[in-house]
This record gives structure tokens, sequence and C-alpha cells, in this order.
């Protein structure tokens, strides 16, 4: 088989699958006779292994994405392909631009790891397409993906917390217990976590405007440029598949990762809001924007840290202490 892994340290987060995995992998996947002639790693994943495999007996490749060593996952980011999976019948909205599921393994009986193989979507990787255009064609973009956020946002769930559990009957109870799991896995990276845990201290007094929201609806997770395919040869920016969908949850919309996103900038991307409708600017809603951003940079720092990037995490620091100043 024509393989060719990405080189990384044993010291590395993510590593990566042998040849013989990869094979042990598709001949459980699709039987004895199933025959890996090539599989590449893909680079732009963060936290799962991705491989483009091509198989003998059949047209076109198909992606394998593995899981990280259970020991090596973070209590905040537990299973994370699982909730992907237990999200599929909910994510049915947008079905068409995703990929479609293969197989998927969590019994640990061929590599020790949960993985899921899918069907491979064409197009080019928005951060890799999106700067060929001119800029002037971007907004188009951006509407697609408030678009998309809408309908996934208006899917209501049954309990809020992740898609696979556990459910939390009140948005704030499901808010805090995020905040403290991310506070623990800052603690066992050995970080300083004082922050994170006075914003769920402030969260817990005034949980009441929290539980203003009522209705769980599905949110995305992590749903923004580099998850999002776009179409090779379209006159202007055209999405054609969404990708990596592992960190859905119920909860209100205004928490999600895209909306997070979407606000940073006052830029092309305003153009997301005429798609996906207004933003609540009521108190309330400001206040419960500052929470969800403690939520944000927490797991951010956690990415960070999972990447050896110290002085990203260093930033986090000062960017927490300005949205705890207007918490304050």
């Amino acid at each position: 088989m024509d393989f060719q892994p990405v080189e990384r340290a044993v010291e590395a987060f993510q590593q990566s699958l042998t040849a013989e995995e990869i094979g042990k992998v598709c001949r459980r996947a699709f039987g004895d006779a199933a025959v890996p002639v090539s599989a590449t790693e893909l680079g732009m994943g963060m936290y799962n292994n991705v491989y483009r495999v091509t198989l003998a007996d059949r047209v076109g490749p198909v992606i394998l994405r593995a899981a990280p060593e259970e020991g090596r996952q973070f209590r905040s980011e537990r299973h994370l392909m699982r909730n992907e999976y237990e999200s599929l019948p909910w994510l049915t909205v947008i079905a068409p631009l995703m990929p479609r599921v293969l197989a998927a393994d969590w019994s640990y009986e061929v590599i020790g790891r949960d993985w899921m193989i899918q069907t491979h979507l064409d197009g080019i990787p928005a951060p890799e397409h999106l700067g060929t255009y001119p800029r002037t064609a971007w907004p188009t973009f951006f509407r697609q993906m408030g678009a998309i956020a809408r309908t996934v946002h208006d899917v209501r769930g049954p309990s809020f917390g992740p898609v696979t559990g556990p459910g939390y009957a009140a948005w704030g109870e499901a808010v805090i217990a995020s905040l403290e799991e991310i506070a623990a896995d800052l603690d066992a990276a050995g970080l300083d976590a004082a922050d994170v845990r006075k914003v769920a201290a402030v969260a817990a007094h005034d949980r009441g405007v929290l539980d203003e929201v009522t209705e769980p609806r599905l949110l995305t997770g992590d749903l923004w440029t580099v998850n999002v395919m776009l179409d090779a040869g379209a006159a202007e920016p055209t999405i054609t598949g969404v990708l990596d969908l592992d960190r859905t949850w119920w909860g209100d919309p205004a928490a999600d990762w895209t909306i997070r996103m979407a606000t940073a900038k006052r830029d092309e991307r305003v153009a997301f809001w005429k798609a996906y409708g207004q933003r609540d600017r009521s108190p309330a809603a400001v206040w419960r924007s500052l929470v969800y951003e403690v939520r944000h940079l927490g797991a951010v720092r956690l990415e960070r840290h999972r990447l050896g990037n110290t002085a990203g995490v260093r930033n986090t620091y000062d960017a927490m202490a300005a949205v705890l100043a207007d918490l304050s």
C-alpha cells in the first residue's frame, strides 16, 4: 500500500495509524477481501487523525477518521466521535451537505481507538479556496453559512447538554457543568483554571439568567470555515460540504462557536446575519454571551495546550481577564 502519514513527534497529541492498522480497519468495515491501495493522512484535523483511503475494489476514495486513544482525551472532549454519530439523526436537515457514515466501531477490538469511515466529499476546503475569490464575493459565502447555522439551530431537542449526554433539565445546569469540566481538564494539564472557576461561580449565582433559555436547540459546536468544503469550479463561493460536527450540543444557539465567530469581526461576515436572522441584544443575552465566551476561551486554552502553543495559552488569560472585567 502506498502510505503517506504525517510525521509527528512521539509526544504529540495526535498519533498516526500504521499501514497495518489501516488495513485491519478496512477489513473490519468492508470484509476480508478489502485491499487498501493507498492512504494519505490529511493534516487539516487537529483532534482526530484523518486519512483518504483508496480501496482496490471501490470506485473513489473513502475517509477514515480515528479518534485519540481514550487516555489522551480530556473529560470535556470525551468521545466526540460518538457524539457526532449520535447527532446524525438530528442533522438530517443538512444531510445533503454531510458525508455518509459507512462504518463505525467503538469496540477497541481493531486498533484500540474509536474510528469511523465516511464517504469522501468533493470540493476544496474553504480555507484554501475562499481566498481565490475577490473579497466582494465573500458575503455570498457567509450568507450560506448563516443559512446552514439557522437550519441547524431550528432543530429542537429533548434536554440540554451534549447529544450523547448527560442531559440536563435546565440550561444553566448544563453550562455550569461544562465550565467545571473544562476547569478540571485545565487542572489535570497543569494550567491555572481560577478564571474559569470564577465564572462558573458567577454563573451559578445568577443562574436564573441562563435558565431564561428554556428550549434546547441543536448547536453545531464547531462549524466555521475550517469545517466547510467549496465547489472547485463555481463562479462564486458555493458551499458543497460540511464536516466534523462532533461537538454538537443542545442549548442556546447564541452559545454556538459559529455565532462566536460570526460576531468576531465586522467585515464580510456581517452577511451571515442576513440569512441567519437578528441577534438578541437584550441585557440578559449580552450577559449570557460573556459566560459563553469564557467557555469558548477555556476550550481554546485546552486546544492550544494540546497543540503545544504556549504563547497562545498565555494569550487566553488576557482575553479571559477582559471578559471577567465585563462580567463584573
